[in-house]
């Protein structure tokens, strides 16, 4: 899905999904029947204890992991009703995910780790190249296009990985402590950057995260806790 496929309503919707794991005496219940809509240019922050579910609902917003009851929107689509690599296209198109650690690959340049992704996705290198400049400029880093990670300070890596996030144009913003590996002024540094770039290209935002006082620059904060979400 591109941006003229995005529908007019929420860019994400849950409505009473669960998820649990194991069976029996052994099963745990993680999520039990969570709501919750995120509107375009809007940044939602998730805040919880660990072990409180963040990652899992996270995962199952972003496809990775199947909810067993409930119903997933991703721009109005219906993530029950997709096919495998419909769910794939997704993921790949509409969603951007920024982790805690950068995962970008070691053994290529800042401009290649934003390139793959929209290769993979068809595009041609030369489209892709221009849009990882673009992307490259916008977080500050055109003279680092050419460095490697472990050239780049820690920072600076999740500068790029919010860029690779962006790079096929998503929806749908997907953040896993984005900034937890950071120092405190590092992490406000890219924390900012990271919601400058929500509110100025429209995307929805959903973000795990303990800093309580990035969670209070968001536009909303959720709650979770024994598998239930609630308002701050």
């Amino acid at each position: 899905m591109s941006d003229a496929s995005r529908a007019s309503g929420p860019i994400l919707r849950l409505q009473d999904v669960k998820r649990g794991f194991g069976a029996g005496a052994t099963r745990i219940e993680v999520i039990l029947g969570a709501s919750l809509e995120v509107a375009r240019g809007e940044m939602v922050a998730m805040i919880g204890p660990s072990g409180s579910g963040k990652s899992t609902l996270l995962h199952i917003c972003g496809l990775l992991e199947p909810a067993e009851a409930g119903r997933i929107e991703i721009a109005g689509h219906d993530a029950a009703a997709m096919s495998e690599s419909e769910r794939t296209a997704v993921r790949r198109m509409t969603i951007g995910f920024v982790y805690q650690y950068h995962h970008l690959l070691p053994e290529f340049s800042a401009l290649e780790n934003i390139v793959i992704p929209q290769m993979i996705a068809g595009t041609r290198r030369r489209v892709a190249e221009a849009r990882a400049r673009e992307l490259l400029g916008q977080v500050g880093l055109s003279q680092r296009e050419r460095h490697r990670p472990a050239e780049l300070s820690g920072g600076e890596q999740q500068r790029v990985a919010i860029a690779r996030a962006l790079a096929n144009k998503p929806a749908l913003l997907l953040a896993d402590e984005p900034t937890g590996n950071l120092d405190p002024h590092t992490a406000g540094d890219v924390f900012a950057l990271l919601a400058r770039l929500v509110h100025e290209l429209g995307l929805a935002a959903l973000i795990a995260t303990h800093n309580l006082d990035l969670a209070a620059r968001m536009d909303r904060i959720i709650t979770i806790r024994d598998g239930e979400l609630g308002r701050a």
